[in-house]
């Protein structure tokens, strides 16, 4: 009779450290390192009256790096967010093992909608100040290319504040597409 290696199907314990998870380079890295050190989320904190009474309330930095996540991937469900956050590594280390319910997860989109497409602007003047926007040459993986496009036909400021008006209303679009899934 042939011999096999033993299946283990027992409980075992696994070390997991999430910071290890997430990879410099990635998209995960880039959306931590923003939310974490770049954007202004004074008005989420605003939102929140607990201090003296009341449950304590999940971080909405991480509540929305999980979102964030889950739209850079497609996942516009609350109850799918939900799962990932449950079942996917990655959604675990993003979020620091936050398991938020999908109730959560669409009150909050619901609620903060406003303030999280404001954010798609802070993003962009981020991104402007970085110099990552309106430069005469770009590259990719360190090769220029050629571009027909003249400085003067690039736009004027005026055309990057219309720029990040057109986003902030896609974003709402995005948000309200959430909203209609999950209803």
């Amino acid at each position: 009779m042939a011999r096999y290696k033993p299946i283990h199907q027992g409980v075992k314990l696994l070390a997991v450290d999430f910071d290890r998870q997430i990879l410099p380079g990635t998209f995960e890295y880039a959306l931590r390192h923003l939310v974490d050190n770049e954007l202004d989320l004074e008005g989420f904190h605003q939102r929140y009256k607990n201090d003296v009474q009341g449950a304590a309330a999940f971080d909405p930095a991480v509540l929305l790096k999980i979102i964030l996540l889950a739209y850079s991937r497609g996942i516009i469900s609350s109850r799918k967010i939900e799962a990932a956050c449950r079942e996917n590594m990655l959604f675990m280390a993003v979020s620091g093992d936050s398991q938020p319910h999908f109730t959560t997860l669409a009150a909050f989109i619901a609620n903060a909608g406003e303030l999280i497409a404001k954010l798609f602007a802070q993003v962009l003047l981020i991104c402007d100040r970085q110099g990552l926007i309106g430069k005469e040459m770009f590259a990719i993986d360190g090769v220029k290319l050629p571009s027909n496009a003249s400085k003067e036909k690039s736009g004027t400021r005026a055309d990057f504040l219309r720029q990040a008006e057109r986003m902030e209303k896609a974003a709402a679009k995005i948000i309200d597409k959430h909203q209609q899934a999950d209803a």
